[in-house]
């Protein structure tokens, strides 16, 4: 069971002291990308010119200087004609965001706000999901008559203070697939996604998906976010098969993403 493999690591970590690594680990936030770029016309410099004795050559300068300018700003203007016919453009092939989308709510996805005050956390969970009673769960959520699909937290006491102590997202990743890759039910195991964020008290949460192909129940997918505050390892974990003959569907997909980003501890009144 992954929750099983998660604990099995930090004891290791406890036990042996080995994990002595960089607290952050790369950025993994990206740069804006940027849609189309305009290089206006840079303003000329006009210098003070000294009249010339010869009229002829005075005129010239100054029909070339009226010429420069009207050029400019006929460029300008084709510039910028050019741009309104670009956003027109986007607009018209749905390239452009649509500023009128409403962001998804909890409701839509059939989520319910679930918080345990005794143990300090909180989540967002599958409000058709069964809650069972399991040894060894904190709590635990299952979907009706597919108990293979599930929403797991555990809380267990921990040595640490921040997971910045235990190692870099990365690194948690690399020894988790590592162990699940060693259990032999498991045919093949894949990380999809690694990040971290920033949770209730500015704690660090990391967040992992990866797929596990096993002998008990075929492929699965997996979401998992993990975080420390007051002396407690807190540990989200999220299985739902994902075969493919039946993979996971867009709205189930989206609606366990949420939960994921939504466990944190919680609030203190």
């Amino acid at each position: 069971m992954a929750l099983q493999i998660w604990f099995t690591l930090f004891n290791h970590y406890h036990n042996h002291n080995l994990c002595k690594h960089d607290r952050y680990g790369p950025t993994l936030m990206s740069s804006p990308r940027t849609l189309f770029s305009v290089s206006l016309p840079k303003a000329s410099l006009s210098s003070t010119q000294q009249h010339n004795p010869d009229s002829t050559h005075y005129l010239n300068l100054n029909i070339n200087n009226n010429n420069t300018h009207k050029a400019t700003q006929l460029g300008f203007l084709s510039k910028r004609r050019n741009l309104n016919l670009v956003i027109l453009a986007l607009f018209s092939n749905g390239f452009l965001p649509n500023m009128t989308t409403k962001p998804i709510l909890a409701e839509e996805l059939q989520l319910q706000r679930y918080i345990d005050p005794k143990e300090g956390f909180t989540l967002l969970r599958p409000s058709s999901w069964i809650k069972v009673d399991k040894a060894g769960a904190t709590v635990l959520f299952e979907e009706a008559n597919k108990g293979s699909n599930n929403v797991g937290v555990v809380v267990n006491p921990v040595r640490l203070t921040s997971l910045g102590e235990f190692g870099t997202p990365q690194f948690v990743a690399e020894k988790l697939i590592q162990a699940e890759r060693r259990k032999e039910s498991t045919n093949d195991a894949e990380v999809i996604s690694v990040a971290e964020r920033s949770g209730q008290g500015g704690s660090q949460v990391y967040e992992f998906e990866y797929k596990v192909d096993s002998t008990r129940g075929g492929m699965k997918r997996i979401f998992s976010a993990v975080f420390v505050a007051s002396k407690k390892l807190y540990l989200l974990n999220i299985t739902h098969s994902d075969k493919p003959d039946s993979p996971l569907d867009v709205h189930t997909r989206m609606m366990l993403e949420q939960v994921l980003h939504s466990f944190d501890a919680a609030p203190q009144t």
